[in-house]
Formats: C-alpha cells, structure tokens, sequence
C-alpha cells in the first residue's frame, strides 16, 4: 500500500493509496473522523473501509485532512477540509482517466464532509455516510441528494442521537430517484466500541449488494407516446 503526498489547496496532503489492477476500476475515498477530536486516516474503521473497497477491485484512497500527520495547513471547521477532499479526489482521477465512477466514504466528522463532495461531483454513485451528526452539522445543502446511498449508525449513539439520523433519513427519502438504505447496529455506540465487525459487515453487505445492482430505485417506466 502506498504512502502518497499529493498537493491540497493548502500544502501537500499525506495518504495511503491502492490502485486497482483495472483500467477502468471505480474510485473510493474514504474520509476520516474530526481532525481535533483524534481523527486520522488510521482510525480504524477508516482503515477497515479502505480494504474492503479495495477487495472488490477499487482504486482506492484514505488521507489526513490538512493538519493532520505529515498534511500541511490547518484546521478550517469544514470549508478547507473539503476542498481537501475535492483534491483528492482531482488527484486520484488524474492518475485513473478511464474510471468514470467514484464513491466515498465517510465516518463522523468525515461525513458530513463525504455528503458535501457527493454534492459537487457528479461522478459519485454511491456513498456510505457512517455516524453522521445531523444534530451539529447541517445537512440542508442536500436538496436533493443525487446519489443513492447507506446511512449507518448504532442505537447507542450519544454524540448523534438516533432521533436526529432518523430525521436526516426521513427528509432525504422524499427525494425521488434516489434510494437511501438505513441501518441501525443494535448497542453501537458512536465510535462503534467492540462493534466494529458487525459494522464492517453491514457495510460490506451494503457494497457488494450494489454491485449486483441492488439498492437502488428502479428506472422510471418509459411511456408510450
């Protein structure tokens, strides 16, 4: 695996990255926790996300957010660390041309994040969103959500009461042409503490039901003129 440095809008960013052995493979990036809270690419459920995509074939990439580890700059409460993530991803497809689809992944912090990039980039098909905070970040920038995507949180969860995910899943479930699949692990607190295979599972699961083309909402009926 790797060890990458990549220019980011405020230095040069540190990151471990897998290429697929196919041309034309998806991209995966993978976005970590609150930068002042201990988030790092090697927050382990960061870590277990990136092998997981990379397993089934992905171009694959995790990084530290501006200040983080060997990444220059720092701290921006949001703004700089998703132009962070926008240069990864720029970074990522200059090296893989032919693949024309992305998804990302984010834990926390990194999801809120991961949600504002799938905004801005057309190429994403799908997301993972893994213990979001509706109640201190806000998600309203997502009218609509263009991709179909998981949300995945424990019913344990004290620094994102379930309450207020629910109320994320409901609003985003309005939108039409998306298909948002929910999933609660049962006794999860926020960090997913002694959880973390039935997390990875769950989000496994998730993936490779995709793949199949599961999980997504079924294309409009073509009428008859």
């Amino acid at each position: 695996m790797p060890e990458v440095i990549f220019n980011g809008p405020a230095g040069r960013l540190e990151g471990r990255y897998q290429p697929s052995k196919e041309k034309n493979a998806p991209i995966a990036i993978i976005l970590h926790p609150h930068p002042r809270f201990g988030g790092t690419m090697n927050n382990p459920i960061v870590y277990e996300l990136f092998y997981m995509f990379q397993r089934r074939g992905f171009t694959t990439l995790r990084f530290n957010f501006r200040g983080i580890g060997r990444s220059q700059g720092e701290f921006d409460h949001g703004a700089g660390e998703l132009s962070d993530a926008a240069a990864a991803l720029d970074w990522v497809q200059s090296l893989h041309p032919d693949s024309k689809n992305c998804w990302v992944a984010g834990y926390s912090f990194g999801s809120w994040i991961g949600m504002q990039l799938l905004m801005r980039r057309p190429e994403i098909e799908g997301f993972m969103s893994i213990a979001p905070q509706p109640n201190i970040y806000d998600f309203s920038f997502l009218a609509p959500c263009p991709s179909s995507g998981l949300i995945i949180h424990g019913d344990a969860d004290k620094v994102a009461p379930q309450r207020d995910v629910n109320g994320l899943v409901e609003k985003l479930k309005t939108q039409k042409g998306i298909l948002i699949t929910q999933t609660v692990v049962p006794g999860a607190n926020h960090f997913f503490s002694g959880k973390n295979d039935e997390l990875l599972a769950e989000c496994e699961d998730y993936l490779d039901r995709r793949m199949d083309g599961e999980l997504v909402p079924e294309p409009a009926p073509k009428r008859i003129r």
